[in-house]
């Protein structure tokens, strides 16, 4: 006997359960307010699980391979298609900021900023040179980096467990097929965790409206509009045409990850997605291999949305102030924001932190200026989410198409199959 299902799937519980954050937040902001630590405790059980997830992930597909050869040439193409779009984002992001001229007329004195409010901010947000993001990368212990939530400490640590269980041959069976069911647990953990997600959602939400409201739109909506519309721009024209190139429709794949989307723009954090996303890419058709390599070094080297805000707010920030700067600071800006965007890794408001390094190593913007952005950050930070998410995702399977792991018309096939079920979140 067929049984109805009498509950909705959980993304559409989860978009139900924004909307009345959204609506606490603009009736009743004091409440709304003080529903914060419901989506902290929420994102906070979800990077609790990120870490052996990914260490998992990347230690059964890397060991699993056996060819190394093909682990290198993966890791080349990933690098250099990273680089390639993240640039592409910063140059499209600095274009349309001088284009739009969204801070022209605002004539903001530096002064007149709390100068606190900046160092908040600049006090860990450092450029780091090449010596010191390469020294970054090791852990001072083996769980060091899992302590961190670092994702490229733990990248660094599965990738050497796996090189070692490829050496030992069969011997490494046993370890291997342990780290599988180690990762069959925690996904089933993140299954459980998951079903919080409109409590948590809910609660970043109407702490989102409650705290900024409307107050903070005024007059930086120019900024925030443009941002939006830049961001949706890459996505449907540079990703889009990138999708089209691949054999697939960015639509397509938009409407495939709509509950990691969802669940992206309530809590404000591209790592709330991060295991949906993996299990998402391996039920399309991705190798295991490929998942586990993309999309963890995407959060790191892949943040299109971040890169874009970064350009456009150095500038926004430039021309509020009145700080002339002229096509080669700009130019350095650019060169400066390649490293400093490679500190962020979709952990809620890192792109502030690391705007804030690259104003910091290109001194011609006031640093006290930062203070104009600091109430839409939030607002700012689920574009970015947005964006890094689709970005990641998007690499992933032009990786794997790169890779002839999958055809354009299984591919499509997926698709379809996925998109016209019900899936849950």
């Amino acid at each position: 006997m067929k049984t109805t299902r009498a509950w909705p799937p959980l993304y559409v519980v989860v978009f139900a359960a924004m909307l009345l954050g959204i609506a606490l937040g603009f009736f009743q902001p004091d409440a709304a307010v003080k529903m914060k630590p419901l989506g902290d405790a929420f994102i906070n059980l979800v990077k609790m699980l990120i870490g052996p997830i990914i260490f998992c992930t990347v230690v059964h597909g890397i060991a699993s391979m056996g060819d190394l050869k093909k682990l290198g040439r993966i890791g080349g193409k990933t690098l250099l298609y990273f680089e390639a779009v993240s640039t592409l984002a910063l140059v499209i992001g600095l274009v349309v900021v001088n284009v739009l001229k969204p801070g022209a007329g605002f004539n903001i004195d530096p002064a007149t900023l709390d100068p606190n409010i900046a160092k908040n901010y600049t006090g860990s947000g450092h450029a780091l040179n090449t010596v010191d993001f390469l020294m970054n990368l090791i852990p001072k212990t083996f769980f060091g980096a899992f302590v961190s939530g670092d994702l490229l400490q733990v990248l660094v640590v599965a990738a050497l467990v796996a090189f070692a269980l490829q050496g030992l041959g069969e011997r490494g069976k046993p370890a291997l097929r342990v780290i599988e069911s180690g990762s069959e647990i925690f996904f089933g953990i993140m299954r459980l965790v998951v079903m919080f997600a409109p409590i948590g959602v809910f609660g970043a939400m109407a702490f989102t409206v409650g705290s900024n409201g409307m107050r903070s739109l005024g007059y930086l909506f120019q900024l925030i509009a443009g941002f939006y519309i830049t961001a949706a721009m890459f996505v449907v024209i540079v990703l889009g045409t990138i999708t089209w190139f691949s054999g697939f429709s960015i639509f397509r794949f938009l409407a495939f990850i709509k509950e990691e989307l969802i669940l992206v723009l309530g809590t404000s954090s591209s790592e709330t997605a991060l295991p949906g996303i993996i299990q998402k890419m391996k039920r399309l058709g991705c190798a295991e291999s490929t998942v586990g390599l993309v999309i963890p070094t995407g959060y790191s080297f892949n943040l299109d949305g971040t890169n874009i805000y970064m350009a456009m707010a150095a500038v926004f920030l430039a021309q509020a102030t009145n700080t002339p700067l002229d096509l080669p600071h700009q130019i350095s800006l650019l060169l400066v924001a390649m490293i400093t965007s490679k500190g962020a890794s979709g952990v809620t408001g890192a792109g502030f932190v690391c705007l804030a390094a690259t104003l910091t190593a290109v001194p011609s913007v006031p640093i006290e200026s930062l203070a104009l952005l600091v109430g839409i950050d939030r607002l700012m930070s689920q574009c970015r989410s947005f964006t890094n998410l689709i970005g990641n995702g998007v690499a992933t399977v032009v990786i794997s198409r790169w890779e002839k792991e999958i055809t354009a018309e299984t591919l499509n096939k997926n698709f379809r199959l996925a998109n016209n079920g019900r899936s849950n979140l």
